[in-house]
Parts: structure tokens; sequence; C-alpha cells
């Protein structure tokens, strides 16, 4: 009896381990991050419409493709409208960068939890919304180059 009794608690150890060590991190909410990811997402998007209206058609020109280009317009509109909007889009843009820059801003002294765990998810977290937000920044400043300054220069 008493070795049952043993090999009842070792089992007992032995999930008591299993449910610790099986954490399940991907319900952790990073300290006052949520809005950020958020936000550099969104700004990632709205920064993407500024190559579609404008590096995408003078790249597509560029290298001899207006065949390409006028099909591209046939088959999507919104493109024309995009383009003939181009202070409109690059405005939007340009507020929501600055709303992320913002957030990330204030943010990047926010507590992350004591745990180690938890402390590793939110260094990554942070280090993945900052990589999106200056890729939405590169992003951003080609499309303003082929909106506004490569139809001066060339």
């Amino acid at each position: 009896m008493s070795a049952k009794l043993q090999s009842d608690i070792d089992s007992d150890a032995d999930l008591s381990a299993v449910k610790t060590a099986d954490f399940d991190l991907s319900a952790v909410k990073t300290a006052g991050l949520e809005n950020v990811k958020f936000a550099n997402i969104l700004s990632l998007f709205t920064s993407g419409s500024t190559l579609i209206c404008c590096a995408l058609p003078a790249t597509l020109v560029a290298i001899g493709s207006a065949a390409t280009l006028a099909s591209l317009v046939s088959s999507f509109p919104q493109l024309i409208w995009i383009s003939e909007h181009k202070p409109l889009v690059f405005g939007l843009a340009g507020g929501m960068l600055a709303i992320a820059g913002y957030l990330q801003w204030q943010a990047r002294h926010a507590p992350c939890p004591a745990d180690a765990k938890l402390a590793a998810v939110c260094t990554k977290t942070r280090k993945n919304a900052l990589r999106i937000y200056w890729l939405s920044v590169g992003i951003y400043a080609v499309g303003a180059f082929f909106a506004f300054i490569a139809p001066l220069i060339l």
C-alpha cells in the first residue's frame, strides 16, 4: 500500500511539473503593447497603400510594362482614385505613422512581467513592434519619393 501511495504522489508531482512547464504564452497580454502592435500593423497597411498609388505604377512604366499597368488599372479601377488623391493617402498614412510612433515612444519603458518566460515574450513583442514600425516608415519613404520627388526629377 505504501508503494501505491508513493506512486500516486510521484504521478501527482509529475503532473504539476507538466502543468507549469506547458505554460501557454499565447494568452499572455504583454504590458501595454497591444495598442502599439495594432497601430504599427495598421500603419504598415496604410503606408503600403502609398506604394500601390505611386511606386508600383512608376516601376511598371520604368521597366517598360505599360501594358501591364493598363491591365492592372482596368482590373482595379480603385488605383486611379488612390493615385488622384495622393495627398489624402499620404496624409492618412503619415498620421497613422505619427500615432504608431507616439505609442511606440510611450511604451518604450513600460514594465515587463517579472517571470522570465513572460519577460522574454514581452521583449520579443517590443522588438517585433519596433521592426514593423520602421518597416512602415521605410515603405512610406519609398512611396513619398515616387509620388512627390521622382516626378520633379524626371
